[in-house]
C-alpha cells in the first residue's frame, strides 16, 4: 500500500491524501474545500485505476480558477507514476 500525501495549489482544500495498492484507488481524504463535494467525489474514486481517475478529473476547472480540487487531486495521482 503506498500513500500520498499532496499539498493542492489555487484551490480551497489544504491537504489530500490518497491511498493506493496495486494502481488502484483504496482511500481519498481531504482537509478543506467543500465537504461534501470531495466526499462524494472520494467514494466515487473509490477501486478506480490510477490512469482513469487522472484522465476523468485532469483538466477540470472550479469557476474562473485555473484548476479545481479534482484537477488537483489528478496532480497528486500523476505524482504516483
Amino acid at each position: 500500500m503506498e500513500t500520498i500525501q499532496y499539498t493542492p495549489k489555487g484551490v480551497c482544500s489544504k491537504k489530500m491524501e490518497i491511498e493506493l495498492e496495486d494502481g488502484v484507488i483504496r482511500a481519498v481524504r481531504v482537509l478543506g474545500g467543500c465537504s461534501g463535494n470531495l466526499q462524494g467525489i472520494a467514494s466515487l474514486l473509490k477501486g478506480m485505476a490510477v490512469e482513469e481517475a487522472i484522465v476523468r478529473m485532469e483538466g477540470i476547472r472550479c469557476g474562473f480558477k485555473q484548476t479545481s480540487c479534482p484537477d488537483q487531486l489528478a496532480a497528486a495521482l500523476k505524482t504516483a507514476r
